[in-house]
C-alpha cells in the first residue's frame, strides 16, 4: 500500500510526513534556494554563450543570429522564473554564472583565434553548452533537497524546452558538419 505524506511548511523549513505521526525529511527554503541559484547561473551562462554566438557568426549567418538570439532571450525568462522563485522562499538570487562557464568561454576565445569561428565550430560550441546545461537541470531534479511540487513542475518544464533546443542545435551541427 503506498503511504501517505502530507507537506507542511513551518517558518523556512518544510516537514514531509508519513501518516501526520512519523517525519521523514526536513529541507529548508536555503537547500531549494540553492538547486535554484545553480539553475539561474547556468541559464546566465546559457545567456552569455549564445549572445557571443551570435555575436561570432558571419553575416550571411542571419539563420543562426536568429536561434541564437531566441535562445539567450530563453535563458534570460528562465533566470527570470527561477528568480521568482528564489524571492518567494526568502532568499538572494544568484546574478553571475558558474566558473565552469567562465573557464569554458576563456577556453572558447583562445580556440577561437587558432581555428575561426564557422558554422560548424559555432554549432558544436552551442551543443557542448547545452549538454551542460542539461546535467545542470537532471542533478537538479535528483537533487536531495526536497523540492515543492511548483518548483519541481517549473525545473521540468524548463529541462523539456532546453532539451528541444539542445535537439536543434544538435540537428543543425549534424547538417552542418555533411555540407563541409
Amino acid at each position: 500500500m503506498p503511504h501517505k505524506y502530507a507537506v507542511t511548511q513551518w517558518g523556512n523549513n518544510f516537514l514531509i510526513r508519513y501518516n501526520e505521526h512519523k517525519t521523514f525529511y526536513m529541507a529548508t527554503n536555503e537547500n531549494i534556494i540553492e538547486v535554484l541559484n545553480d539553475l539561474i547561473r547556468i541559464n546566465n551562462d546559457r545567456t552569455a554563450g549564445y549572445t557571443r554566438a551570435a555575436e561570432d557568426a558571419k553575416d550571411v549567418d542571419i539563420d543562426l543570429r536568429t536561434i541564437f538570439n531566441r535562445m539567450a532571450e530563453e535563458s534570460r525568462q528562465y533566470a527570470t522564473e527561477l528568480t521568482a522563485e528564489v524571492a518567494k522562499l526568502g532568499g538572494e538570487p544568484a546574478t553571475g554564472t558558474t566558473a565552469s562557464g567562465k573557464i569554458y568561454r576563456a577556453w572558447m576565445n583562445v580556440k577561437d583565434m587558432f581555428t575561426g569561428k564557422d558554422r560548424h565550430a559555432l554549432l558544436a560550441s552551442c551543443e557542448y553548452g547545452e549538454d551542460a546545461a542539461q546535467r545542470a537541470y537532471e542533478d537538479a531534479l535528483a537533487t536531495d533537497a526536497f523540492l515543492p511540487t511548483n518548483v519541481r513542475q517549473l525545473i521540468a518544464t524548463q529541462k523539456s524546452s532546453l532539451k528541444t533546443s539542445h535537439d536543434m542545435i544538435k540537428k543543425y551541427r549534424d547538417m552542418q558538419a555533411v555540407v563541409k
